[in-house]
């Protein structure tokens, strides 16, 4: 499904890698964006590519090259650990400047409502906001209402509270891809007026999303229970500094920060089961 109004994406879509980036070589980054914006082509989902990366002129780069393969938007985290307001506006006018393709700002930790709505009057392309950043339910109708209802407003960490953001007006969200298509068939339902079908359906998603949290590593493991990886076989992040006692941009992109359980062979075995459960529900 493609999900775009006339003032760009609208509805569900899926970044490049969003908190996994640190884990992959540039090749890697490059090769994946290409790949990904060849299969949407054919497949028509409104494909926005992740550019963040360590500093402005690395975003820049994966940004144009986004551009290039034929994108339709980009998303950027901060630089882990960036807090200060100022630095965090120049590194998206960087980023948003150096194409013309519509900007989101992944916004987590620290960013306020009031830098959030200082990119979008500075940035022309900023048009989207994925708020991973304090209570978005909170910031909603503030972040709305200053931007005239302009800025559109999307949030991830598993899409959570999906219902109550539907409720709220939100523009979309942007979770986790293992189980996208429960997230899509709820979206399509209630925008469909089939409410109530709706929340049973993401009844199915609501329980996968505690799983997955539960879990260490669980997201990837259903991944890979689903075909999309051919092995269960984890990549450690590649070390990079970030400020004492600041949790990385990636980390808190994941949407839980703590201590989760391992995913030992029982826990794997649980995954298995509650999927197989699941089958008649997914798409795919």
């Amino acid at each position: 499904m493609r999900f775009i109004d006339r003032g760009g994406v609208h509805g569900f879509v899926w970044p490049q890698l969003a908190s996994e980036w640190e884990t992959l070589s540039e090749t890697e980054r490059l090769e994946g964006a290409e790949a990904i914006a060849s299969t949407g082509k054919r497949l028509r989902p409104a494909i926005v590519i992740g550019v963040q990366g360590p500093n402005a002129a690395a975003a820049v780069k994966y940004a144009k090259h986004a551009a290039k393969v034929g994108a339709d938007a980009i998303i950027s985290l901060p630089p882990s650990g960036q807090v200060d307001q100022k630095v965090l506006l120049d590194y998206y006018k960087e980023v948003g400047s150096s194409t013309e393709l519509p900007l989101f700002v992944q916004a987590v930790g620290d960013m306020s409502v009031d830098s959030i709505l200082e990119m979008y009057r500075k940035i022309p392309t900023l048009r989207y906001v994925t708020d991973e950043a304090g209570q978005p339910l909170a910031r909603f109708r503030t972040l709305r209402e200053k931007s005239n209802g302009q800025l559109k407003v999307f949030t991830g960490s598993h899409g959570r509270t999906l219902i109550d953001e539907m409720i709220r007006g939100f523009s979309g969200s942007m979770p986790a891809a293992a189980f996208a298509d429960l997230y899509a068939s709820a979206w399509d339902l209630w925008h469909d007026g089939k409410k109530r079908e709706a929340v049973e359906t993401f009844g199915n998603a609501a329980l996968l999303i505690h799983e997955v949290s539960t879990y260490d590593e669980g997201v990837k493991y259903i991944l890979y229970l689903r075909g999309v990886f051919k092995t269960d076989q984890l990549r450690g992040p590649r070390p990079r500094p970030a400020p004492a006692g600041a949790p990385s941009a990636a980390v808190l992109a994941s949407g839980v920060v703590g201590s989760r359980a391992p995913l030992d062979d029982t826990a794997k075995q649980v995954l298995r089961e509650i999927l197989a459960l699941m089958k008649p529900y997914l798409r795919a």
